[in-house]
């Protein structure tokens, strides 16, 4: 079966692009996680395409990753198809005030094509440190803004392998969700919406949060980026301050000392490190203040 599928998988895409066994350590930015049994780069939509039709044949799980922010993969990896569509998928095109752009580009890297053609409106997206298809997907947001303010139409794959276009109203964007993720549709490109700003405004905006980001967070170490969704009226990272875990450790993971929001992977951490000191963050913040505390970052693989 293995031999068959790989030699599969080369009928799609050139050998370059199928990896196997490749560690997940490598794609995420918790650095942390085991093989995946393959690790496929599609440079366009037929591949995209191509690949998860193999896999729904073959009845082989298979994953979405960007970039690998918010993601924690187990220490013994993922027996499936890592489908990254990151840097082979990031092309970026600006019609007039707005922004088409493939799911694989950093929201980053769209934020400075705004600000290079005088367009604000994405400045809050410019720190977050994903790619567009998992913004659109969790309706990402920071600093007051979220995707769901400019988002105007997702182009996805559906579940039956069908190519949709999805306007605003469709996309029933929420807090960290979207139709594309309830539905398991994949994203392939995006249009954001902005308007004509001043270029030296939208970059003041874009320094200061940038400085926010580097004073208040713990860039320094990796992590996923926020590791808790806020719960209604409170903020995860107050409750777990509050609780007396700043710079609470199981094994190579902590709590950040900086800020209590995130989970950073102090030294050689473990996917099970992460999960226990979740776990047990968790239990303690509720037992405390009666809060459920819901992660925002996703598990992979068996724990």
């Amino acid at each position: 079966m293995q031999k068959e599928f790989y030699e599969r998988l080369i009928d799609i895409m050139d050998q370059e692009s199928v990896l196997l066994d490749e560690p997940m350590k490598k794609h995420t930015t918790f650095r942390i996680g085991g093989p995946s049994d393959y690790f496929v780069l599609p440079k366009n939509i037929e591949e995209v395409k191509g690949v998860i039709a193999l896999c729904k044949e073959k009845e082989v799980p298979f994953y979405i990753l960007g970039n690998g922010s918010n993601l924690l993969v187990s220490d013994d990896g993922f027996r499936g198809v890592i489908i990254q569509l990151y840097k082979n998928m990031s092309h970026i095109e600006v019609e007039g005030n707005a922004i088409r752009a493939q799911v694989g580009a950093l929201l980053s890297k769209i934020a400075a094509e705004a600000l290079q053609n005088g367009l604000t409106g994405f400045e809050f997206a410019s720190g977050i440190p994903g790619t567009l298809g998992g913004a659109v997907v969790m309706n990402a947001g920071a600093y007051g803004g979220e995707m769901k303010d400019v988002l105007t139409e997702v182009t996805a794959l559906t579940q039956d392998g069908e190519v949709k276009v999805l306007k605003k109203e469709e996309l029933d964007l929420g807090y960290r969700t979207s139709v594309v993720g309830k539905k398991g549709y994949i994203a392939l490109e995006a249009v954001v919406e902005l308007q004509k700003g001043n270029p030296d405004e939208i970059k003041a905006t874009m320094d200061d949060l940038k400085e926010r980001r580097t004073t208040k967070q713990p860039l320094e170490y990796p992590s996923a980026g926020s590791t808790f969704k806020r719960p209604e009226g409170y903020f995860a990272g107050k409750l777990i301050q509050d609780t007396g875990l700043r710079g609470f450790s199981v094994g190579g993971a902590q709590i950040s000392e900086k800020h209590c929001g995130f989970v950073i992977n102090k030294d050689h951490a473990t996917a099970k490190d992460v999960a226990e000191l979740m776990r047990e963050v968790s239990d303690r913040v509720e037992a405390k203040f009666g809060v459920p505390l819901e992660p925002e970052v996703k598990k992979l693989g068996d724990f």
